[in-house]
């Protein structure tokens, strides 16, 4: 029998909201699926056999190259750095942002190009802000894709079992 293989949650974890991280721990805890935060500074997490933090060196992409370095294919990866979510797809594996968008292979092209047009724009001085602040609906479509995530998960654990 094959050995089984155990899907896992890397988070982009610099940027990722508290309340996003808080949920994930919560739902690694509940599902037994290993969550892995890589960052480029140390970040408190709770003590459980499914969550751990990994310290990379600072700069720029180091945590990024880690994770896609360290991640499979089926793995889900939380970030909201559109490069990162696409080295992620090319690796088949699933992509979330912290508001709730499951990247794909059909969106995630529009989202490198809206980007880079925003980079040329800051580049050229026209001030663009940042993203609004995450809202209850941010936080419910998280919660939401991450559920069908993780059941798929679990089904995907139940049927190698009974192979």
């Amino acid at each position: 029998m094959d050995e089984q293989k155990q899907e896992k949650i890397w988070v982009d974890a610099d940027a990722c909201p508290v309340v996003i991280k808080d949920m994930l721990f919560r739902a690694a805890v509940r599902t037994h699926t290993p969550v892995t935060l890589v960052s480029n500074q140390y970040i408190s997490t709770p003590a459980s056999p499914y969550v751990q933090m990994l310290q990379v060196m600072p700069g720029f992409d180091v945590a990024d190259n880690e994770i896609v370095k360290r991640m499979s294919a089926g793995d889900l990866v939380i970030t909201s750095d559109i490069p990162l979510a696409a080295e992620v797809i090319d690796k088949q594996g699933m992509a979330l942002s912290p508001r709730g968008e499951l990247y794909s292979k059909n969106n995630i092209r529009g989202r490198l190009n809206m980007r880079d047009f925003m980079d040329t724009m800051r580049a050229s001085g026209i001030h663009t802000g940042g993203p609004p602040p995450l809202s209850q609906r941010d936080r419910q479509a998280f919660a939401n894709h991450l559920d069908k995530i993780l059941n798929k998960f679990g089904k995907q654990r139940v049927n190698h079992i009974s192979e």
